[in-house]
């Protein structure tokens, strides 16, 4: 698949990335593809801040209403997406725009994954499962490869058991095997725009917008997710989501969870800046009429 330039508008939560997504889709025939890692799920609308199909309207989208909230997904979901998202563009010459606050997944996209070795799944998975959970298999990938644990969250069970099933499938050391396939890049060419605001801008959006999910009816939307689909989903832990849950409950009350809502989007986009300033190449950075601005007159010159 011959690579196409892309524009990446980036920007914590609340920034309004979203909105001039859908302007600039409008303005310049484009497509779009969403990182957010909530929005795959369907019918998790309210939680996700996800454009409704009215706002939406005629601009294709890619990466929203594509998972059951009874699944999980990893960043190969959203390189599935990608490549959907690009055969459609060339084949209506459409421009195509990457938007979303999980920056983690555009620097993967852009970095590449290491190629992975044909692999016995039935083996694989007798092997996993013969360890235990991912805690177990935490600490046994730490006992073959303390190089590459020490690199990954206990948590992590997308890398963990990858690691494990690299291991299990070659009998080479995750760290090895990725030192002789090191990953090569999805993404060759990408133009990538932030919006940052103030601190006092950004709380007042995030306010305003934690307001419009509870108006909107977060806390029933949270309660049929819960009855449907139970709670070790990997969704229940979202923002939005688990502070919902915690007043169905009876832990909090409602102002109490509206309040961490606002107080965990909060230290989350300083948590998505600090790694887009980090981890991610030079790119332009600024409000959201210059990066308006900016996005439209690179759009001009394409």
């Amino acid at each position: 698949m011959r690579d196409i330039g892309h524009i990446a508008i980036l920007g914590g939560s609340g920034s309004g990335k979203t909105k001039l997504s859908l302007e600039v889709a409008s303005l310049f025939d484009c497509a779009i593809l969403s990182l957010d890692s909530l929005s795959v799920f369907r019918e998790i609308d309210i939680a996700s801040a996800k454009p409704s199909k009215e706002d939406r309207g005629d601009i294709i989208h890619f990466g929203l209403d594509i998972i059951s909230p009874a699944n999980s997904h990893n960043v190969n979901t959203f390189i599935n997406e990608y490549n959907k998202a690009v055969s459609f563009c060339r084949d209506n010459n459409k421009k195509l725009l990457i938007v979303g606050g999980s920056s983690f997944y555009l620097k993967t996209l852009l970095s590449g994954l290491s190629e992975i070795p044909k692999l016995d799944k039935d083996y694989i998975q007798e092997g996993l499962d013969s360890i235990g959970g991912v805690a177990e298999r935490y600490m046994f990938l730490d006992s073959v490869d303390s190089e590459y644990a020490k690199n990954l969250k206990p948590s992590d069970t997308y890398r963990i058991d990858r690691a494990l099933s690299i291991y299990f499938a070659t009998n080479t050391k995750p760290s090895v095997y990725f030192a002789k396939n090191p990953p090569k890049p999805i993404i060759k060419q990408c133009v990538i725009f932030e919006i940052l605001l103030s601190r006092d801008e950004l709380l007042k959006k995030i306010q305003i917008r934690t307001q419009d999910m509870f108006d909107r009816g977060i806390i029933d939307e949270v309660r049929y997710l819960v009855d449907k689909y139970g709670e070790t989903k990997q969704w229940i832990k979202s923002i939005g989501i688990k502070e919902s849950l915690s007043y169905i409950k009876g832990g909090i009350s409602l102002k109490e969870a509206q309040e961490l809502i606002v107080t965990h989007t909060m230290q989350l986009t300083k948590r998505q800046r600090t790694f887009n300033k980090t981890q991610l190449e030079s790119h332009l950075k600024g409000n959201y009429d210059e990066i308006c601005s900016s996005v439209i007159e690179h759009l001009k010159m394409c």
